[in-house]
Formats: C-alpha cells, structure tokens, sequence
C-alpha cells in the first residue's frame, strides 16, 4: 500500500507540475503563443486550454476531489495528451515534440492506475 501511494504521489506531482503549474505561468510567454499559433490555433484556445489544465491538474492533486470529478480531469488530460502528439505530429512530423505527450500519457496511466488501487473497496476478510 505504502509503495502505492509513492507512486500516485510522485506521478500525480509530476502531472500537476507539467500540467497545472507550468502553463499558469508560462501560458502568456511570447513563445507559448507562437507555439499555439504554430499548430493552427487561434489564441482564445491557448487561454481556454491554460484554465482547463490549471482546474484539471488541481483536481488530480487535491485529496479531497474524489469520484466522477477526478475521473473527468483524468480523461480529459487523456485527450490532451494524446491531441497534442497528433498536432504535432501532423504539424512538424513525428519528432521529440509529439513524443513527449505521449510520455506524460503514460504517467497519466500510472497516476490513474495507482489511484484507483489506493480507492478500490478492499475484500472484507483484509480490511484491518
């Protein structure tokens, strides 16, 4: 259990960061905005992205946001993830920059899938 919970923590921190921290404070760089513009989409989808990931990344991170709620933020990071490793991919060619989403899908997975093993109701003859 307590191997679990290092494992949800570290991967959910590591999204938090990625996904909620840094575009908060990068989201209205010069280079976050030709970076949006790059892959042919208007500015207003940059800002509506940046407020989408801030809520997600905090209803991943607090504890007490559990259920359908956590669920959603898990999926719709899912479709980030894997939407901007097309955008670039269509855009520049499969490259760093379309396999780095993919990567942080994959520590979506683990984040997901430790914490729905720290969540499952546990069998009654091992609840102590």
């Amino acid at each position: 259990m307590k191997k679990t919970k290092v494992i949800y923590w570290t991967a959910t921190v590591f999204i938090f960061l990625f996904e909620g921290v840094l575009p908060a404070l990068t989201s209205h760089t010069q280079m976050a905005i030709d970076g949006v513009r790059h892959l042919g989409y208007p500015d207003y989808f940059r800002v509506m992205l940046t407020v989408f990931k801030v809520v997600g990344a905090l209803a991943l991170i607090l504890p007490m946001i559990r259920g359908r709620y956590k669920e959603w933020a898990y999926a719709g990071f899912g479709i980030t993830f894997i939407s901007a490793a097309v955008s670039h991919s269509v855009v520049d060619g499969f490259s760093g920059q379309s396999l780095f989403p993919l990567v942080l899908l994959g520590l979506l997975a683990v984040s997901y899938i430790s914490y729905e093993r720290l969540h499952r109701p546990q069998p009654l003859n091992q609840v102590a």
